[in-house]
Protein backbone atom coordinates (compact mmCIF):
# COMPACT_ATOMS: atom_id res chain seq x y z
CA UNK A 1 0.00 0.00 0.00
CA UNK A 2 2.91 2.35 0.67
CA UNK A 3 4.18 1.88 -2.88
CA UNK A 4 0.72 2.54 -4.31
CA UNK A 5 0.38 5.70 -2.17
CA UNK A 6 3.78 6.90 -3.44
CA UNK A 7 2.59 6.38 -7.03
CA UNK A 8 -0.59 8.35 -6.30
CA UNK A 9 1.40 11.15 -4.65
CA UNK A 10 3.58 11.44 -7.78
CA UNK A 11 0.54 12.33 -9.93
CA UNK A 12 -0.05 16.11 -9.62
CA UNK A 13 -3.88 16.02 -10.07
CA UNK A 14 -4.20 13.20 -7.54
CA UNK A 15 -1.92 14.98 -5.08
CA UNK A 16 -3.93 18.21 -5.49
CA UNK A 17 -7.10 16.32 -4.55
CA UNK A 18 -5.43 15.06 -1.35
CA UNK A 19 -6.21 11.42 -2.11
CA UNK A 20 -5.04 8.96 0.56
CA UNK A 21 -5.40 5.19 0.76
CA UNK A 22 -7.86 4.47 3.57
CA UNK A 23 -7.46 0.69 3.44
CA UNK A 24 -7.48 -2.54 1.50
CA UNK A 25 -9.32 -5.64 2.72
CA UNK A 26 -11.37 -8.47 1.25
CA UNK A 27 -10.75 -7.32 -2.32
CA UNK A 28 -11.93 -3.75 -1.66
CA UNK A 29 -9.66 -0.73 -2.05
CA UNK A 30 -10.83 2.34 -0.14
CA UNK A 31 -9.60 5.88 -0.89
CA UNK A 32 -10.36 9.13 0.92
CA UNK A 33 -10.10 12.79 -0.12
CA UNK A 34 -10.92 15.89 1.92
CA UNK A 35 -14.02 17.87 0.97
CA UNK A 36 -12.06 21.13 1.41
CA UNK A 37 -9.84 20.30 -1.60
CA UNK A 38 -12.77 19.00 -3.70
CA UNK A 39 -15.63 21.40 -3.03
CA UNK A 40 -17.85 23.12 -5.61
CA UNK A 41 -19.64 26.49 -5.48
CA UNK A 42 -22.60 24.90 -3.67
CA UNK A 43 -20.45 23.67 -0.77
CA UNK A 44 -20.68 20.00 -1.68
CA UNK A 45 -18.32 17.60 -3.43
CA UNK A 46 -17.35 18.61 -6.97
CA UNK A 47 -18.65 16.11 -9.54
CA UNK A 48 -15.29 15.93 -11.29
CA UNK A 49 -13.61 15.04 -8.01
CA UNK A 50 -16.16 12.30 -7.32
CA UNK A 51 -15.54 10.82 -10.77
CA UNK A 52 -11.77 11.18 -10.43
CA UNK A 53 -11.68 9.55 -7.01
CA UNK A 54 -13.68 6.53 -8.22
CA UNK A 55 -11.59 6.27 -11.41
CA UNK A 56 -8.37 6.33 -9.36
CA UNK A 57 -9.82 3.78 -6.92
CA UNK A 58 -10.54 1.37 -9.78
CA UNK A 59 -7.10 1.96 -11.29
CA UNK A 60 -5.51 1.49 -7.87
CA UNK A 61 -7.34 -1.78 -7.25
CA UNK A 62 -6.18 -3.33 -10.52
CA UNK A 63 -2.65 -1.95 -10.10
CA UNK A 64 -2.39 -3.22 -6.51
CA UNK A 65 -3.67 -6.71 -7.35
CA UNK A 66 -1.22 -6.99 -10.26
CA UNK A 67 1.69 -5.94 -8.03
CA UNK A 68 0.62 -8.44 -5.35
CA UNK A 69 0.60 -11.12 -8.08
CA UNK A 70 4.14 -10.13 -9.09
CA UNK A 71 3.05 -8.93 -12.55
CA UNK A 72 4.31 -5.78 -14.25
CA UNK A 73 1.74 -3.98 -16.37
CA UNK A 74 0.46 -0.50 -17.12
CA UNK A 75 -3.20 -0.04 -16.19
CA UNK A 76 -5.59 2.31 -17.98
CA UNK A 77 -9.28 3.07 -17.69
CA UNK A 78 -10.89 2.20 -21.04
CA UNK A 79 -14.38 3.52 -20.39
CA UNK A 80 -16.79 4.17 -17.55
CA UNK A 81 -20.36 5.01 -16.70
CA UNK A 82 -21.06 7.40 -13.83
CA UNK A 83 -24.25 7.98 -11.85
CA UNK A 84 -24.65 10.95 -9.51
CA UNK A 85 -27.24 10.01 -6.91
CA UNK A 86 -27.01 12.53 -4.06
CA UNK A 87 -24.92 15.55 -3.04
CA UNK A 88 -22.09 14.89 -0.60
CA UNK A 89 -21.30 17.47 2.10
CA UNK A 90 -18.47 15.53 3.76
CA UNK A 91 -15.09 14.08 2.91
CA UNK A 92 -15.10 11.82 -0.14
CA UNK A 93 -14.69 8.09 0.52
CA UNK A 94 -14.60 5.74 -2.47
CA UNK A 95 -14.56 1.96 -2.55
CA UNK A 96 -13.60 -0.12 -5.58
CA UNK A 97 -14.21 -3.85 -6.16
CA UNK A 98 -14.13 -6.15 -9.15
CA UNK A 99 -17.60 -6.31 -10.67
CA UNK A 100 -19.71 -9.38 -10.02
CA UNK A 101 -18.82 -12.21 -12.37
CA UNK A 102 -15.31 -10.94 -13.11
CA UNK A 103 -12.68 -13.68 -12.83
CA UNK A 104 -9.30 -12.43 -11.61
CA UNK A 105 -7.57 -15.69 -12.63
CA UNK A 106 -8.88 -15.38 -16.19
CA UNK A 107 -7.74 -11.74 -16.30
CA UNK A 108 -4.23 -12.75 -15.20
CA UNK A 109 -4.08 -15.70 -17.62
CA UNK A 110 -5.16 -13.46 -20.51
CA UNK A 111 -2.58 -10.83 -19.55
CA UNK A 112 0.21 -13.41 -19.42
CA UNK A 113 -0.81 -15.09 -22.70
CA UNK A 114 -1.81 -12.08 -24.81
CA UNK A 115 0.05 -9.22 -23.16
CA UNK A 116 -3.18 -7.34 -22.43
CA UNK A 117 -6.41 -7.99 -20.58
CA UNK A 118 -9.46 -6.11 -19.37
CA UNK A 119 -11.57 -6.33 -16.26
CA UNK A 120 -14.75 -4.61 -15.04
CA UNK A 121 -14.56 -2.64 -11.78
CA UNK A 122 -17.38 -1.11 -9.73
CA UNK A 123 -16.68 1.89 -7.52
CA UNK A 124 -18.85 4.03 -5.31
CA UNK A 125 -18.64 7.11 -3.13
CA UNK A 126 -20.42 6.65 0.16
CA UNK A 127 -22.62 9.09 2.04
CA UNK A 128 -21.61 9.38 5.74
CA UNK A 129 -25.14 8.53 6.89
CA UNK A 130 -25.27 5.50 4.60
CA UNK A 131 -26.25 5.22 0.99
CA UNK A 132 -24.45 6.31 -2.14
CA UNK A 133 -23.46 9.68 -3.53
CA UNK A 134 -22.03 8.41 -6.82
CA UNK A 135 -21.30 5.13 -8.62
CA UNK A 136 -18.94 4.15 -11.41
CA UNK A 137 -18.85 1.06 -13.57
CA UNK A 138 -15.61 0.97 -15.53
CA UNK A 139 -13.49 -1.25 -17.76
CA UNK A 140 -9.79 -1.23 -17.02
CA UNK A 141 -7.12 -2.51 -19.36
CA UNK A 142 -3.74 -3.85 -18.32
CA UNK A 143 -0.90 -3.98 -20.83
CA UNK A 144 2.08 -6.11 -19.84
CA UNK A 145 5.46 -4.40 -19.59
CA UNK A 146 8.04 -6.10 -21.76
Amino acid sequence: LLRLQATLDAMPPVAAMGIRIAGYADGTLRLRAPLAANVNAKGNAFGGSLTSLMTVAGWGLVTLKLRLAGLKAEVYVADSHIRYLAPLYDDLVAEAVFAEGQAWDLFVDTLVQRGRARIQVDARVLLPEGGLATTLSGRYVAIAKR
